[in-house]
């Protein structure tokens, strides 16, 4: 399965029209219907308000200003004082409301994408960069609550209040409202067409600050490196160029998001142009009055503000739907690693048995080719081979870090891909050549992933590891199980590490363990004792080991040479070292 996020998805999951974005965009705020039913009521309240004052206004000179009945003018000017102070309380309640509603609804939007990442399997991080995928965690939620918090209850009063408008200026006067109204088509017109061309830019500007953040990302997490090799010059030219075209990309969606605010105010001059002109010759002809001219003006600028409005809100609104599509592509991933029905224990007697099992990384060449072999509960296995040969790549799919692209492989007796990944991972234990560590202590790493031992005071946990023969490599630590950790390892040697991901592994007391090139970082005094920790585990446990280092395949049950899409049994150390030697598995 493709899971590149940058790959050109299908028009299903990206070029969704407006309104069927904008029903999905509401999905994720469904729990806040009674809120957002208040708000909404708010919001036509403020918006009916807010049209009754230039209706007042022209009643108001008719009938009492030109009248010079001082005390009606004294009396509507209260009303219209009223009206406005209770628009401004309705205006403000529903604004607090709405900032809670965009606050709710971006925590439980990063918490989905969050969760839908750990659903996904390695092969997804493989082909996305970690930058990009904070990016989308960060900037574009925020995005996305940014519309929902600030600009969606605009968006929606502005059209109230411009709909309102628009059908007052058609029951005062027909033809006047008609020929006021008229740009409005234009305008419409002209916005359907360059939708589409804004929301492309907010797209393309979006995606390039998802890699800008892949790119500062990744220098910053290879900054040892660049420091050690002194080429500064090449990650400042990547940033460079990835920032040069951050810059290109934002100032075309700048111009983009701006470019209908000019357009809407034009508009709005030329339809006032047009009520003054044709209002003033309907007076001259005694066919209209001057309230109402008043009035008529004022509606003009309820319909044309709020458009005008609506113009940058409906900028904002295409950068929330391109955020948006880069989220919910994300969600729409599945991990193609699914749990299968369990059909019950297979006749063979292997712990590990593969059958026929090929295996090819995405857009790349077969790794691993009708590969069968058995590997028995309590023996211990070493895989040699080339680098690249596929030992790693056996060992991944022995956890099923991925699933076999053809055959199948059984786990005591069960197809693994009937075993829940909780089952799995108390059964396997995986030491990897460069293990993560996460910032705490010696003894939140060590604890980490296994519920059993959770709960452990430092006393018992002690204990434990002097149990399973692992208390001399705690001391390696200088404050123990309190010794500080940080997840890039700063402050503790790469052996150190290595430790901590050993004493890990051993702990859960797993029925088969990996280690994949597990001693590679230790010394030869630290590796013997190793080795005899590891013969001291329970003897039912199965050992695979993928190493170079001759002497630390010599003791095992058996040797399998890994190469060219093979894996044949090596027979004796000597012979797994002349095809080691050679390189190559004979055809």
């Amino acid at each position: 399965m493709n899971y590149n996020l940058n790959r050109s998805p299908e028009k299903s999951v990206r070029k969704l029209p407006v309104l069927a974005s904008l029903r999905k965009l509401v999905t994720i705020i469904s729990g806040e219907r009674r809120n957002l039913t208040i708000a909404f009521a708010a919001i036509f309240l403020n918006a009916g308000l807010s049209l009754m004052g230039p209706y007042m206004v022209g009643h108001t000179i008719d009938t009492y200003v030109q009248a010079k009945d001082y005390h009606g003018v004294l009396l509507f000017a209260g009303i219209l004082l009223i009206i406005y102070v209770t628009a401004f309380i309705v205006n403000y309640a529903q604004m607090r409301m709405m900032g809670g509603i965009g606050q709710r609804m971006l925590f439980s939007l990063r918490n989905s994408v969050f969760n839908k990442l750990q659903e996904l399997p390695l092969d997804f991080f493989n082909q996305n960069k970690a930058g990009d995928l904070i990016s989308r965690i960060n900037n574009d939620t925020d995005k996305v609550n940014q519309f929902f918090s600030q600009s969606l209850m605009q968006f929606i009063g502005s059209l109230i209040t411009m709909t309102g408008a628009g059908i007052l200026l058609l029951a005062i006067n027909l033809p006047l409202g008609l020929a006021a109204l008229s740009p409005a088509l234009i305008l419409w017109i002209f916005t359907k067409s360059v939708s589409p061309w804004i929301r492309k830019k907010n797209e393309a500007s979006l995606k390039s600050l998802g890699n800008l953040s892949a790119e500062i990302q990744e220098s910053l997490a290879n900054f040892r490196v660049v420091i050690a090799f002194n080429r500064r010059d090449y990650f400042r030219k990547r940033f460079q160029e990835a920032n040069s075209e951050n810059y290109k990309r934002s100032v075309h969606a700048g111009i983009a998001n701006n470019m209908l605010t000019p357009v809407y105010t034009f508009a709005s001059n030329i339809g006032q142009l047009i009520v003054l002109s044709l209002g003033i010759w309907l007076i001259i002809k005694g066919y209209f009055s001057v309230g109402l001219l008043i009035s008529f003006i004022a509606y003009i600028s309820n319909f044309y503000n709020p458009l005008r409005q609506m113009a940058a809100l409906w900028a904002n609104f295409q950068l929330a739907l391109a955020a948006w599509e880069r989220i919910s592509y994300l969600l729409s991933f599945e991990s193609n690693l699914t749990l299968v029905e369990d059909a019950g224990k297979d006749t063979s007697t292997s712990y590990i048995h593969f059958r026929n099992v090929s295996f090819s990384y995405p857009n790349g060449k077969e790794v691993l080719h009708n590969v069968s072999f058995d590997l028995q509960r309590g023996r211990t296995y070493a895989f040699v081979g080339p680098t690249g040969g596929g030992k790693t790549t056996t060992a991944s799919l022995i956890a099923r870090l991925y699933d076999a692209t053809k055959g199948s492989i059984l786990l005591d007796g069960r197809d693994i891909r009937s075993y829940t990944p909780c089952e799995r991972a108390s059964k396997i234990g995986f030491i990897l050549q460069e293990p993560l560590l996460f910032s705490g202590t010696v003894r939140d790493n060590i604890l980490y992933g296994n519920p059993d031992c959770a709960g452990l005071t430092n006393g018992q946990l002690e204990k434990a590891l002097e149990e399973a023969q692992l208390i001399d490599l705690l001391k390696r630590f200088d404050k123990g199980l309190d010794t500080p950790v940080q997840m890039t390892g700063d402050g503790i040697s790469l052996g150190q590490k290595q430790l901590i991901a050993f004493m890990r592994a051993i702990i859960r007391k797993p029925e088969l363990l990996i280690l994949d090139e597990a001693t590679a970082n230790i010394d030869s005094v630290t590796e013997q004792q190793l080795e005899a920790i590891l013969k001291n585990l329970p003897p039912t446990t199965t050992r695979v080991i993928i190493a170079h280092r001759l002497n630390t395949i010599e003791n095992a049950d058996e040797i399998f040479f890994v190469n060219t899409g093979k894996i044949i049994a090596a027979g004796s150390f000597n012979e797994a070292l002349d095809l080691l030697m050679q390189g190559k598995v004979e055809s």
